[in-house]
């Protein structure tokens, strides 16, 4: 069956970086577009980033861009986030996603899902 594993949260400063990976299994990973989302607490999970099948083409929510950056390696069957300047509003549960309806912003077009990886940004 299909398995997103995320990892490398945790518990960071305000202004500091952390890089999470979801490793992909039981999907042919490369002809999945790859989503992360996040959900704070009391908040509705909200759009990051995702990225297109061959990785040429990516999208991020206005709230990170020029902060996280979405990648992906095929060959490894892993979707990154790189983030960084990360603030307290960052703090959520982060989760990734795959799809194959295209590269979309909707939670709801996301059949696959991983369990999720804490990051807490301290002020």
């Amino acid at each position: 069956q299909v398995q997103l594993v995320e990892s490398g949260g945790g518990l960071v400063q305000a202004g500091g970086s952390l890089r999470l990976s979801c490793a992909a299994s039981g999907l042919t990973f490369s002809t999945y577009v790859m989503g992360w989302f996040r959900q704070a607490p009391g908040k509705e999970r909200e759009f990051v980033a995702a990225i297109s099948w061959n990785g040429g083409n990516t999208m991020h929510a206005d709230s990170v861009k020029g902060r996280f950056t979405i990648s992906r390696d095929n060959a490894k069957n892993t979707v990154f986030l790189e983030m960084t300047s990360l603030g307290p509003e960052d703090t959520a549960v982060y989760y990734c996603a795959a799809t194959r309806r295209g590269l979309l912003a909707i939670s709801e077009v996301y059949p696959y899902w991983g369990q999720g990886t804490q990051v807490t940004v301290s002020s």
